[in-house]
């Protein structure tokens, strides 16, 4: 997204949050006492009033509920964060993503999304839904790699992907678009601005069983972790499933390997695709 559309974003994000003061303080209400009443604390009643923080859709339902405002915030909180490129329970993620501070993935089968490569994102789209129209394939593709332009920027979060082996076995779209993805991430991480392992198949039974995963830290707002499966996906800000999950990562990145063996790894895997398209 173009730094314009961004700002005007955020802008919108700000109304949000100076409506919510406004409205609040009409009702006589404190931050402590309206977020008693909607199941979140005073402070993230406060970051949402700075648009630090997003609320979820069923606390902006309640704040409906509680100002009585005839919906008002739902329905903003549903224009805000519409985006049909992206599923529903996804999009809110997206807008966590362009103001998190550090960004931590765990990737059992597929590479993540902000390091795909165009080919990938395309070959992921047409097995998941293989009578898409060229325009749906072109839509999911082009707003995946406007996602990934957040590492790009010079206020991009420190970001850290964990793969498991599986990752670069399984060749998405061929053996042409696997080395290309496996180059291009072996070109971003060589550029400082990503860091990888990778988890090795012979890592054992807890690495294979643990499920995707990212956790966002912020400046001014507390950790998220948010989870997917098939056709769902669950974000979580409870400080005590959040610290579990950090938990479950850090035992992950033990498992792994070194970033330079990781790469190795990689770039070996990268080489034998290259060598069975040369061979085709």
């Amino acid at each position: 997204m173009a730094n314009g559309s961004q700002g005007s974003r955020q802008a919108a994000w700000e109304f949000f949050g100076a409506e919510l003061k406004r409205r609040r303080e009409n009702a006589a209400l404190t931050q402590v006492e309206l977020g008693a009443r909607v199941f979140v604390s005073g402070g993230y009643i406060g970051q949402f009033e700075q648009a630090i923080r997003k609320p979820q859709p069923d606390v902006a339902q309640r704040i409906d509920e509680v100002l009585q405002t005839d919906g008002f915030f739902e329905r903003t909180w549903r224009k805000l964060i519409d985006d049909k490129r992206y599923a529903d329970y996804f999009a809110a993620v997206v807008e966590l993503e362009r103001t998190a501070t550090k960004i931590c993935e765990f990737a059992p089968t597929l590479v993540p999304g902000l390091l795909q490569t165009a080919a990938y994102t395309r070959a992921v789209t047409l097995a998941t839904s293989p009578f898409a129209t060229d325009a749906y394939v072109h839509d999911k593709v082009a707003a995946r790699t406007e996602r990934a332009h957040i590492l790009d920027d010079a206020t991009r979060p420190e970001y850290w992907a964990i793969l498991h082996e599986n990752v670069l076995r399984v060749p998405v779209g061929g053996h042409g678009v696997m080395a290309d993805q496996l180059a291009h991430l072996i070109a971003t991480a060589r550029a400082r601005r990503v860091l990888i392992t990778v988890i090795p198949c012979a890592a054992g039974a807890f690495a294979a069983m643990a499920g995707m995963m990212t956790l966002m830290e912020f400046d001014d707002a507390p950790p998220t972790a948010y989870t997917e499966a098939v056709y769902s996906g669950t974000l979580l800000d409870d400080p005590a499933l959040v610290k579990r999950m950090r938990g479950t990562y850090d035992l992950l990145r033990v498992a792994a390997l070194s970033p330079e063996a990781s790469l190795a790894l990689i770039a070996s895997a990268a080489e034998d695709y290259r060598r069975c398209t040369s061979t085709t």
